[in-house]
């Protein structure tokens, strides 16, 4: 068995495990899974923010090295 085939098996084996645990519910992160449109909004603002704040970082940055 190469290692990507015991790496699945153990996902797998990982998430039928933890499913067993929350009454047969998976929780996922980052798959779309919210409890509610609220909640969706919410993460999507939050990513929309960071990104933004990422750019400005970026263009600072390029003012700083461009204006010397």
């Amino acid at each position: 068995m190469n290692f990507s085939a015991r790496y699945a098996d153990s996902t797998i084996h990982k998430w039928i495990k933890d499913a067993n645990k929350n009454g047969n519910k998976i929780e996922s992160r980052g798959s779309g899974n919210f409890s509610s449109d609220e909640a969706k909004e919410i993460a999507r603002l939050r990513k929309e923010l960071k990104d933004t704040q990422d750019a400005l970082e970026v263009l600072k940055k390029a003012i700083g090295i461009l204006g010397k």
